[in-house]
């Protein structure tokens, strides 16, 4: 039988891999649906590409690559056989197979144990070897097969990189020796030893000092004292003040720089007054009585998931949750209120077989495969079926889909979605509207549903002059005025308490949210906004403007977003405690804007002077021509962890405005390739940048790239238009050229060469202040040609059909949930598990969707 294997196996012996370090090999999931080894058929991994597959998608790989051989693996979930006295009896597992594949989470525990199984199958005639097969197998195929079964998963691995590391205990642990100097820690009213910094607090847990951290592992921000008292003590570890619970705290050790375990730090903690094992009796934080769990309020985590409700699950298509990986909830929520919009189910799910046909050899990095995998794993109603408990399998798929794959493919390069830390989901939103527009070349682009043109009027204040410009836009951005809140009194009178009891360092009063009205918010974004160093034209020098925003057209679908989120003193976004009336009919046409209208006058169309750094007309100045930059500013941002040349174009090209201007500059530029790339200084041709354009300078007319590059891009096949806007935008660089063309698929914004030459393409949430006036009246058909900015006009009347909640004190942390309209009635997604709504918290949301009303 030995030798049968073995000529059986000749002819295939080429193409099967022993997998090396680098090789992803994905035994868990399937690069085209989510069946993995637990699933009925199994998961059949391709002996040359490690890429696994389910039996519906196996049969597409053999004939596309003549691929033949790949291993089969399934996993059996059972449960405990019981013994006379009614315990699990243990039964032996394979512990060989699989040894790297983890356990289901759903099926831990002691009732379920799981038995794996692994075979050879050689394709078409399905011919299956059991393995392990030492005996009668080549040596070159039993070492490949041991290899892939030892070989850690792809994710798992992936994570291994990416994801923290895992905390150690540290080496000062248990031998720390405390001082007996009486330090108690009070409850509240902490502050720095050593300066003002009420936040970012560490006690040390030698002295008992508190003294404020910088840039420590959690990203927060301080004046370094904690660091600077270790330097003159040699105490080494501390613990961060408002992080201690029932479960733990954050503790850093100076000596071995890094974050660490203490397990005797309930009784470091009761040295200084604060006692663990009373908080987790009486729910306490900080060792005190916690005011917020004896208080009447019920607070907005069970508000927003309907806690203490009983909610009726809901399974079949369209109901199929998404597991959370850890702190990946804002990717979930994100993603259930994009497929149940009908463009993005008909883009990816109605061409599923067209994109799957010709999806490339390693589908798992391809961005319309892996969309429409999730599009299809959401609606089809194969992973979200009623528990039967005669049918584990059943069982573990009702529990929805995980996204391992997708959050590993449109995370890639980005610093911050490729980490397990928690995202704000409204710049996931725009981040994947980005990667829907790259890869929408030549095909259906489904967020054109979102895009629309906002109209920009810009007064200057001296002449009472004006000019008008557009830009595309994709959320509308809603600020939150607290001084409309109806119980603006009460909020008065709670920060003066809360004030007192800080200063006093007693319990914090019970917390107030504030109400306000949404007509206040709609209010407040059609007020003027201050334009301190706009250039005016007219008068050929920098002064005050005003700017008025209003919809130039209505997208199909309006994203509106509360901007609840602010900046604490050590840069953590916190969330303001508010609720709105948000309503569930929207009519926006009165901000529908009008133009230049009758008794205006126009700025004059003139392209800014040259704006050096320095006077070069004097020979007697820095001939380095250095930028005004505030380095100081810069330095806060690098410190976050940004690339310092990235945060110095960032303030410089926000005019010096401070680290917040800039911040959000790092946030709309991030994906550019240019990104980290040193400043580049206008040449004497061009004029730099202006306040007037709050960060993107417009290129000039005579600076027209070299015909000799625009040829060589040109005989590669790319668009003239195109080509010019690719060197404009990289200062004529060949190679980035070339790189940004990849990476901006032609925008149809510009309607005519000369537009294109007056600006570079439109990004979301650009604001390019300019003198070229456009007219919005005229309403843009939905048919328009390809010189058109995609943009399907309509009524401004919506109605909401999704919302997002956050819960928690800032985007870093917390937990999202959304709430989807489906049937008429309200649904909620709380990661895997999906209800019916009984009492949707549409005042605490923080993105809302509406979908445009029919004109009849």
């Amino acid at each position: 039988m030995a030798a049968d294997l073995g000529e059986l196996l000749v002819p295939y012996m080429p193409t099967i891999r022993v997998p090396r370090a680098g090789d992803r090999v994905f035994k868990s999931e399937c690069a085209f649906s989510y069946d993995s080894p637990e699933s009925e058929g199994g998961l059949y991994v391709c002996m040359n590409t490690f890429l696994g597959f389910g039996r519906e998608h196996v049969e597409r790989h053999y004939r596309k690559t003549g691929q033949s051989v790949y291993m089969l693996l399934k996993r059996h979930v059972k449960e405990k056989a019981t013994g006379a006295a009614g315990g699990a009896i243990s039964r032996r597992r394979n512990g060989r197979v699989f040894l790297d594949l983890e356990l289901n989470r759903d099926f831990n525990g002691d009732e379920y144990e799981c038995e794996d199984e692994a075979k050879l199958v050689i394709f078409p005639d399905h011919f299956e070897i059991p393995l392990p097969n030492i005996e009668e197998l080549p040596a070159l195929v039993t070492i490949a097969c041991d290899a892939a079964l030892n070989a850690a998963s792809a994710y798992k691995k992936q994570e291994s990189d990416s994801w923290d590391e895992e905390i150690q205990v540290s080496k000062h642990a248990r031998s720390l020796r405390q001082q007996d100097n009486g330090v108690r820690i009070p409850p509240s009213g902490w502050k720095c030893q050593k300066c003002e910094m009420r936040e970012n607090l560490w006690l040390n847990l030698t002295d008992g000092a508190v003294l404020c951290g910088k840039w420590f592992f959690d990203g927060a921000g301080g004046n370094g004292h904690a660091l600077d008292h270790y330097k003159d003590t040699n105490f080494p570890l501390a613990v961060k003040l408002d992080n201690i619970t029932a479960d733990g705290a954050d503790i850093y050790s100076f000596d071995e720089e890094e974050a660490v375990l203490d397990p005797h730090i309930s009784e470091h903690l009761q040295h200084f007054g604060i006692d663990m094992l009373q908080m987790q009796q009486n729910g306490t934080e900080n060792g005190h009585l916690n005011t917020e769990s004896v208080r009447p309020r019920v607070s907005e985590w069970e508000v927003i998931q309907e806690s203490g409700m009983k909610l009726k699950e809901v399974y079949g298509s369209g109901f199929t949750g998404i597991k959370n990986l850890g702190n990946s909830c804002y990717l979930g929520t994100t993603m259930q209120v994009l497929f149940s919009i009908p463009e993005f189910q008909r883009a990816y799910v109605g061409n599923l077989q067209r994109i799957y046909d010709y999806s490339p050899l390693d589908p798992t990095t391809d961005f319309s495969t892996q969309m429409a995998k999730l599009g299809h794993g959401l609606l089809s109603g194969l992973y979200s079926k009623p528990p039967m408990k005669s049918e584990l399998i059943e069982q573990h798929q009702s529990k929805g889909i995980s996204p391992k794959m997708f959050k590993a493919m449109v995370s890639k390069g980005h610093p911050e979605f490729s980490s397990n830390r928690q995202q704000d989901a409204h710049e996931f939103f725009l981040h994947l509207i980005n990667l829907v527009e790259r890869n929408s070349a030549g095909s259906e682009n489904p967020s054109d549903v979102f895009r629309y043109l906002v109209e920009e009027r810009v007064q200057c204040c001296q002449t009472q002059k004006v000019c008008y410009n557009q830009k595309v836009d994709y959320l509308m951005q809603l600020p939150a005025p607290m001084e409309a809140a109806s119980n603006r009194e009460e909020l008065i009178a709670y920060e003066a308490k809360r004030r007192e009891a800080e200063e006093n360092m007693r319990a914090p009063p019970e917390p107030v949210r504030a109400r306000i009205p949404f007509t206040a918010c709609l209010q407040a974004f059609t007020e003027p906004e201050n334009v301190p160093d706009f250039w005016s034209s007219a008068l050929q020098a920098k002064s005050a403007g005003v700017k008025t925003s209003r919809f130039a057209s209505f997208p199909e679908y309006l994203v509106v977003q509360i901007k609840k989120f602010t900046f604490g003193v050590d840069w953590v976004p916190k969330k303001l405690d508010l609720s709105i009336d948000v309503p569930d009919f929207l009519d926006l046409s009165r901000l529908r804007g009008t133009g230049l209208q009758a008794g205006e006058e126009e700025l004059p169309d003139l392209t800014p002077p040259i704006v050096l750094p320095e006077d070069t007309r004097d020979d007697s100045m820095n001939s380095s021509d250095s930028p005004d930059i505030d380095e100081s500013a810069a330095m806060q941002l690098a410190e976050m962890g940004f690339p310092l040349e990235a945060c110095r174009k960032a303030v410089y090209y926000t005019g010096n405005m401070g680290p917040e201007m800039a911040f959000n500059w790092i946030i709309a530029h991030m994906e550019e390739p240019d990104f980290a790339e040193p400043l580049a200084l206008p040449s004497f041709m061009e004029p730099g940048p202006s306040m007037a354009s709050l960060g993107l300078a417009a290129t000039p007319l005579d600076n027209q790239p070299p015909e000799e590059s625009i040829a060589i891009l040109t005989s590669m096949g790319f668009p003239r238009r195109h080509t010019v806007q690719a060197l404009k935008a990289t200062n004529n660089n060949l190679e980035r050229a070339l790189d940004w063309i990849f990476t901006h698929p032609e925008r149809e914004e510009e309607a005519s060469d000369d537009l294109l030459d007056m600006s570079d393409i439109m990004e979301p949430n650009d604001n390019t202040f300019s003198n070229a006036n456009t007219n919005s009246h005229s309403t843009l058909s939905p048919d328009q040609d390809a010189s058109g900015p995609r943009i399907k006009d309509g009524p401004g009347r919506y109605e909401l059909f999704a919302f997002i909640s956050h819960m928690g004190a800032s985007t870093m942390s917390g937990r999202y949930v959304c709430h989807i309209k489906k049937e008429g009635r309200w649904v909620i997604f709380n990661d895997h598990k999906v209800c019916l709504s009984e009492r949707p918290p549409k005042d605490l949301g923080y993105i809302y969707f509406y979908r445009r009303l029919s004109s009849c």
